[in-house]
């Protein structure tokens, strides 16, 4: 069986009054990220880490943000275009885990929602996708609350 790891990272910068989409929900919260889609920083960093595992680029190579038709994107449709490609690569995801760093507000209750949402846009079952949040401790960027990062390592094996 072949089988490949791929890692993935994003941060957003969080600016008030701006949506704050997560995991493909939207979260409450009083900022939002700031980005050309719409900033989902959960979402791009599983689309890095399946592309890397595929050794298909990365996020920004297929859909780049100097693009006007992926201005202000649900994120959404980027992963499921990602899907297909690493599916069209003879690949399946074996599952995902990730985290998301971030001061406020705390995400633990929006972790399940997040699971159905992501599950259901990749074609996958719930429970191949982990989701787990953290701080800084109120360190660095994330910590004043100035942005929100996002860490991902995905399984992919052949079909």
């Amino acid at each position: 069986m072949n089988i490949r790891v791929g890692f993935g990272f994003d941060v957003h910068q969080l600016k008030e009054g701006l949506d704050f989409w997560l995991g493909g929900i939207l979260v409450p919260h009083s900022k939002g990220g700031l980005g050309h889609s719409d900033a989902d920083v959960l979402v791009h960093t599983i689309c890095d880490a399946l592309l890397g595992a595929a050794n298909l680029g990365d996020i920004g190579r297929h859909f780049p943000d100097n693009d006007s038709k992926y201005k202000g994107i649900d994120s959404k449709i980027l992963l499921q275009k990602v899907v297909k490609l690493i599916q069209n690569n003879g690949y399946e995801i074996g599952n995902i885990d990730s985290t998301i760093c971030l001061q406020r507000p705390k995400i633990a209750p929006y972790i399940d929602q997040m699971q159905e949402t992501l599950s259901k846009c990749m074609g996958i079952d719930k429970h191949q996708v982990s989701i787990k949040a953290t701080t800084t401790e109120k360190l660095s960027f994330v910590g004043r609350e100035e942005g929100v990062s996002a860490y991902a390592t995905v399984l992919i094996q052949q079909m």
